[in-house]
């Protein structure tokens, strides 16, 4: 099956599962399941010291979240996953803040990738988090780009053919977000 006709049958099902079919989504969970193991397995590729939380366990809590007791209308394909991306991160960040309230401390968590981009080694999830929500009141569409790339470990090719949008203009966006959420972090940290 080839990735457009893949695409649609995700569509379809995503549609029909909305619409209460069960049965759709016992079809769906093989299509979609290994791409969000990867969507996982690229969040948790991070060496995170102390870790309990494993990419099946954070597939299988996404998964509840996002057809639990009423599944959500999802667009597309691409919806699916820019929504899949956000309630990783969601319960990524639900799963430091439980932590953190038993140990009375705070996770630091090397996202290699997303640190050097801010200039950081190692970023508190939790700080990362309010940044994001803050520039989610800018700019959606921003934290959409991050949530793909780092939450997601989607690459920027990935994400342009996820939003239907140029390679050159998602590269471009997110060195942006970046830029935002790095000046966004160094003033919270001084105001620290």
């Amino acid at each position: 099956m080839d990735a457009d006709s893949n695409a649609s049958e995700v569509t379809l099902l995503l549609q029909r599962v909305h619409g209460g079919d069960r049965a759709a989504l016992d079809q769906l969970i093989p299509l979609v399941y290994g791409e969000l193991h990867r969507l996982a397995a690229a969040q948790m590729r991070h060496e995170w010291s102390n870790r309990t939380l494993q990419p099946t366990a954070l597939i299988h809590e996404a998964f509840l979240r996002l057809f639990g007791a009423s599944p959500p209308s999802f667009n597309d394909r691409a919806h699916f996953l820019g929504i899949a991306s956000r309630v990783m991160r969601q319960v990524l960040v639900d799963h430091v803040r439980k932590r953190r309230a038993l140990k009375r401390g705070g996770m630091q968590v090397p996202l290699e990738d997303a640190g050097e981009q801010l200039g950081r080694s190692t970023l508190d999830l939790l700080e990362i988090n309010d940044a994001l929500d803050r520039l989610a009141g800018a700019d959606h569409r921003l934290v959409t780009l991050v949530e793909m790339r780092f939450f997601a470990g989607m690459t920027a090719e990935e994400t342009a053919v996820a939003l239907g949008e140029s390679v050159h203009v998602v590269r471009h966006d997110l060195r942006y977000a970046l830029a935002c959420l790095r000046r966004d972090l160094d003033a919270t940290r001084e105001k620290s």
